[in-house]
């Protein structure tokens, strides 16, 4: 009962009944021109042409958005859609919709003028008049019968307007809602935002992670230190690694406000001799041997492989310090091949398994490459490796 009432006072209620009209409305009119003869049941033919128009589906799904669905108005996953038809299959659903709706309209109708008028014939016939058109047979019992009897239709009214209401927007869902295309269109869209806040946050965790972690290893080594050149190369250094995070924090940032603007170039290995350089000025020996023609890799391959490598650095300077490394990036026939080893300190745990790592092999698994890491003859290594056939 509590359920009713508030229904009773909802204008969504009353925005679905008038939603029922507008086709009595229409029909009305063109009653007033046609009032008799075969045209009368024309606008029962209209449905079969006007849903086969794709732009029909649209004005549709607006209508009801806007007056069966109030509170999904401002909802991108609305349970009816609002994209015109874009098969067979969404036009016959319009037709159908198009034709419940009409016989929904006609119910309607006829229980808005009817039922009112039920309640005038009864107060008629208990105050001892003749009734109206409503009743068909003669009139016996009575008259408190009648007084009792009164007040019932008007009272089955809202219940009848809340009942079709509530029925048409179920019809609306089932035919006017998003099709198992438009559903799986919206599920790959869905799945590619998904996919682009993991390497946003990815790119977030290696850029800023890094530079964070040479900007601590630099200070850390300066205040060591006691000389002024050094600390004045640190200072320079900690500088640049800034003015570099700086850039890839604004260009994360610029895809997260969804601005509509193009993304700055993402680094490739063509740069890896930057990151040589920031860890070299962190106190780091770096044996580096880069081979073959990297700027020849494939795009996805060269940006996803500068981020590799640049965790894999990051990872040496946070857990082992400025250590000697030893870098190896090789392009082959086929295949991309990066290895970082560097010694590992006997303060240091075994097993260094964490967001960084995890990173990488997701990195790796997303370009069909794999991804091994872990202690090795006193020293640990991460090898990498990506193919490029598949890529290109």
């Amino acid at each position: 009962m509590s359920r009713f009432l508030r229904l009773l006072f909802r204008s969504v209620t009353y925005t679905r009944w008038l939603h029922l009209c507008i086709p009595v409305l229409v029909y009305a009119v063109w009653l007033f021109t046609f009032p008799s003869g075969p045209m009368v049941l024309v606008p029962f033919l209209f449905p079969l042409l006007l849903g086969l128009v794709p732009s029909v589906r649209t004005a549709e799904g607006l209508q009801a958005r806007l007056m069966l669905v109030r509170e999904e108005r401002d909802v991108p996953q609305s349970s009816i859609t609002v994209g015109p038809a874009a098969s067979w299959t969404d036009r016959w659903r319009t037709v159908l919709w198009l034709e419940t709706r009409a016989v929904l309209a006609v119910a309607t109708a006829f229980a808005t003028v009817r039922l009112p008028m039920f309640t005038v014939d009864l107060v008629r016939v208990a105050g001892g008049s003749a009734p109206g058109e409503v009743f068909l047979s003669p009139v016996t019992g009575p008259r408190w019968l009648y007084w009792a009897l009164a007040p019932l239709p008007l009272l089955a009214l809202p219940v009848v307007i809340i009942g079709l209401g509530g029925l048409v927007t179920a019809v609306a869902r089932r035919l006017l809602g998003p099709s198992a295309a438009e559903r799986l269109a919206a599920l790959e869209a869905r799945t590619e935002l998904l996919l682009e806040h993991n390497r946003i946050a990815r790119e977030l965790h290696d850029s800023i992670g890094h530079a964070l972690t040479i900007v601590v290893v630099q200070a850390g080594a300066a205040r060591a230190a006691g000389d002024v050149g050094f600390t004045e190369r640190a200072l320079a250094a900690i500088e640049e690694t800034g003015r570099t995070a700086m850039d890839d924090l604004e260009r994360v940032l610029t895809v997260l406000r969804a601005s509509g603007g193009r993304n700055g170039p993402r680094p490739t290995l063509a740069e890896a001799d930057r990151l040589l350089d920031s860890a070299r000025a962190s106190g780091a020996q770096v044996d580096a041997s880069l081979t073959g023609a990297l700027d020849t890799v494939p795009g996805p391959v060269s940006r996803e492989g500068y981020r590799i490598l640049q965790e894999a650095l990051t990872n040496v300077l946070r857990h082992c310090g400025p250590v000697p490394l030893r870098v190896r990036v090789a392009v082959m026939d086929r295949s991309l091949e990066m290895k970082v080893t560097n010694p590992l300190p006997a303060a240091v745990g075994r097993t260094r398994v964490g967001s960084g790592l995890r990173g990488i092999r997701e990195r790796a698994v997303l370009l069909g490459g794999e991804s091994r890491s872990g202690p090795h003859e006193g020293s640990w290594k991460v090898c990498v490796k990506l193919p490029l056939d598949g890529i290109r």
